[in-house]
């Protein structure tokens, strides 16, 4: 069986979702786990959780004769990868960084760069997009929306006559993407940004 395959039955038969596989040098695997999503529910993963995927997962790997020396389970960092629509519809109004495969070109229109692939922005469904659309095989459009507005700083006086820029919006389809990922945002108060002009602008 391949890796991807014992891993994956693994956790799932464990009752858990399978993020990411990784292999780094020093033969270390590591696996990162969370809970399915709940709409609504947001539990997070535990040492208890980790420590007893590791030890099935040891004899799943065992059993098929997979070579590694070090195997590290964890839960999904602050820059989560985003794998499938499931991932996306849970995430929607956060703040999400997308690679695209090809450069925008002349879809770009003189509105940002036309080599640019990278895109930081508030994640939201392209208008139009239906549930029915979700549940199905169809590609689901998203678009990630993002203001130039410079930052401002905590203390910082804005002026009430301050001409913000226009919010610009990138629509997209999976299979345009290389990766997708949580922005890595520290933020106690919450992920989400507050208003869309608040949200940072890729460099």
């Amino acid at each position: 069986m391949a890796l991807q395959q014992i891993v994956e039955e693994t956790v799932t038969g464990l009752g858990y979702d399978l993020v990411e596989i990784e292999r780094s040098a020093g033969g270390l695997l590591r696996i990162t786990i969370d809970w399915p999503w709940q709409e609504g529910l947001e539990p997070s993963i535990t040492v208890e959780d980790c420590e007893k995927v590791n030890r099935q997962l040891q004899f799943s790997l065992e059993v098929d004769g997979v070579e590694y020396n070090r195997l590290e389970i964890s839960s999904p960092g602050i820059d989560r990868p985003l794998r499938n629509d499931t991932d996306f519809k849970r995430f929607v109004g956060h703040l999400i960084d997308i690679t695209l495969k090809a450069p925008m070109g002349e879809a770009a229109a003189g509105l940002v760069n036309a080599s640019r692939k990278k895109f930081r922005g508030t994640l939201e469904y392209l208008e139009g997009t239906s549930e029915s659309e979700v549940q199905s095989d169809k590609p689901v459009q998203w678009q990630v929306v993002w203001s130039d507005a410079p930052e401002v700083k905590p203390g910082q006086r804005v002026s009430k006559k301050r001409v913000l820029p226009p919010l610009q919006a990138l629509g997209f389809t999976r299979d345009e993407l290389r990766e997708a990922r949580l922005a890595p945002v520290v933020d106690f108060k919450g992920r989400k940004p507050k208003l869309p002009d608040e949200t940072p602008a890729q460099e």
